[in-house]
């Protein structure tokens, strides 16, 4: 049985390096799904320190998204599959202004398929701030929860990462 894993957290809180240290340690052919895109040199500079940090045993997929369609493709031939980031993902979503339930229903259903790869999914936990005091914010904010909740239902692992530090909250004791 593969596992499922969501490494929920805030920003800066080891979500990422996390979630690699962890598929890296798995045998087999390795998959990394990068949702960012560069619109600006601050977040060039960002992609290019994730890239850096992964070995060249990872095939690297950049999809800002059409996630549930990439995830459907590159799944079977993989044992393992990391997805970094569903903030982005979402974000991406709602700033080309596409049907989120859509994508978000097809991205759940991917990741539901019976397949021997092992799947870790990165998302911030964005609902434990304030209330955003733009529509947009908050529409942002219930789409993530949403989505994340959603994951989590069907993980058979989440993480909640504080200061670098994973929290198991739901999965097997180790």
């Amino acid at each position: 049985m593969s596992k499922r894993v969501l490494i929920l957290g805030g920003a800066r809180s080891g979500k990422s390096s996390y979630a690699l240290r962890e598929a890296s340690a798995i045998t087999g052919k390795k998959a990394f799904v990068a949702t960012a895109e560069a619109l600006d040199d601050e977040m060039a500079v960002r992609i290019a320190r994730h890239r850096s940090e992964r070995s060249a045993e990872w095939d690297t997929f950049e999809e800002p998204v059409e996630l549930p369609a990439l995830i459907s493709r590159i799944v079977p031939g993989h044992d393992v599959v990391l997805v970094d980031c569903l903030t982005l993902w979402v974000s991406n979503i709602l700033m080309r202004e596409l049907p989120f339930d859509r994508y978000s229903d097809e991205f759940l259903q991917a990741v539901t398929r019976q397949t021997p790869a092992d799947l870790f999914i990165v998302s911030n936990e964005i609902g434990l701030g304030l209330v955003p005091d733009t529509p947009i914010g908050r529409e942002y904010r219930d789409f993530l929860g949403r989505l994340n909740a959603g994951i989590a239902a069907i993980s058979t692992d989440v993480y909640f990462m504080v200061a670098g530090i994973p929290l198991k909250i739901k999965g097997t004791r180790q």
